[in-house]
């Protein structure tokens, strides 16, 4: 049985009260509960409220605390979009880019993604797991309780299965929740120059169906890219991975406004993520049908794009989550403050906004929000304890982590002092 645990006296408990993506204004009402206290039983919370009520039914009970005096006290941030099993780093790469370098000439001076997938097909199983383990740690002590996970690092079936199966391990063995994503429509191997379709035919029709067998994915997503993978092209291999059960996501309108975030609405899709060119039409359907916009500003700013419209997106109704993009080329940071930061500070999205796109809004994006993302009674006990009374310190204390405990289903994981 899991022990039993009280957190009491919170300055505030940010609660981000809900069971599904909160859009537009919504996002700014965080439910917050002053001198507020939750208690989690067998991994489960089982109440919510000011400390003085919470005590009173729970005060005798012998349940172990953790007194909250002067701390705020919120949800186990959800970051909904990684690629964090890969081998090898690219830092020569950041260098090239310094200095005006575009993507061909990188690419033409062996780095690009063909760098990672080489490091990656060439790395063990249990070293790709070591990896995998430390910056899951890491994420860990920036308050991330569940992570997504994507493949695509392969672009062939052998090294795609490694990593979705060391991420598997890795959800396993590590306090993080993972929750997996097949992505080898990520890029188009150099076996495959030329032949996009005939590589979307492989991808679809032998790939996905063994991992969809072997249950080594909850989403399948795709890179829809002009010069990448087409509409067509990304609308044929997600209609199949539906077909096979996979719920889907798509990487759109990053570089060009190719209608990514209509195709995302169209598909129904869980999220549409990056989005810097989606259209204005694209991002009204995506509030209409529900579509999470998952906005990575970690990505814009290393490689000194314009940011994606989020206030924009919020003042059209859509629900928007934010996430690290945490991965070898483009963002190679797993802060969550950074991102926090960076989406208060050139996006135009309020503190609150961004708390809601970290929590509730993320958990929506990888369709866990009914079990996580808020601390609501009938949740998982994921809770993050900050080292000072407000939220508001999150974006403040720019680019650094001020959480001081983490505790992943009733359990305490991580704390800074020890």
């Amino acid at each position: 049985m899991k022990k039993s645990i009280m957190i009491k006296n919170a300055s505030q408990l940010v609660t981000c009260s809900g069971s599904r993506a909160k859009q537009g204004k919504a996002m700014a009402d965080l439910h917050i509960i002053e001198d507020g206290a939750l208690v989690v039983e067998n991994g489960v919370i089982t109440a919510v409220g000011k400390s003085s009520e919470v005590l009173s039914r729970f005060g005798q009970s012998g349940i172990e605390s953790i007194d909250a005096t002067a701390k705020a006290v919120l949800p186990g941030f959800v970051d909904s979009h990684t690629h964090f099993v890969f081998g090898g780093y690219r830092a020569e790469e950041f260098s090239w880019r310094l200095s005006g370098d575009d993507y061909m000439e990188i690419m033409n001076r062996g780095g690009g993604i063909a760098s990672t997938v080489k490091a990656t097909r060439e790395a063990t199983r249990e070293e790709l797991i070591a990896f995998g383990r430390k910056r899951l740690d890491s994420m860990l002590s920036f308050g991330v309780t569940t992570v997504e996970g994507k493949s695509g690092y392969g672009l062939d079936e052998e090294t795609e299965i490694k990593q979705l199966e060391v991420m598997e391990v890795l959800d396993r063995v590590h306090a993080v929740d993972v929750v997996k994503t097949f992505l080898g429509a990520h890029a188009i191997p150099l076996n495959f120059k030329g032949r996009a379709d005939h590589y979307i035919d492989y991808v679809a029709n032998t790939v996905l169906p063994k991992i969809s067998h072997r249950n080594l994915a909850e989403f399948c997503d795709v890179f829809c890219e002009k010069g990448v993978f087409s509409i067509e092209q990304s609308k044929r291999l997600l209609l199949k991975a539906k077909d096979l059960g996979f719920k889907v996501k798509l990487h759109a309108d990053e570089i060009f406004p190719l209608g990514g975030a209509e195709l995302a609405a169209d598909l129904g899709a869980i999220s549409a993520d990056h989005l810097l060119q989606a259209s204005d039409k694209g991002i009204v359907k995506m509030a209409e049908e529900g579509v999470i916009a998952t906005l990575l500003p970690g990505t814009a700013f290393s490689l000194r794009e314009p940011y994606a419209r989020g206030r924009y997106m919020i003042d059209q109704g859509c629900a928007v989550a934010l996430a690290t993009d945490l991965n070898p080329g483009s963002c190679f940071s797993e802060s969550v403050p950074l991102v926090h930061a960076l989406a208060t500070l050139s996006m135009d999205i309020t503190i609150e906004e961004a708390i809601t796109a970290l929590t509730i809004n993320g958990a929506a994006a990888v369709d866990r929000a009914d079990k996580i993302g808020s601390l609501d009674v009938g949740k998982d006990g994921d809770v993050v304890i900050l080292e000072f009374p407000s939220y508001k310190f999150i974006p403040y204390h720019t680019g650094v982590s001020c959480v001081e405990k983490v505790i992943k289903n009733g359990k305490l994981v991580f704390d800074k002092s020890r």
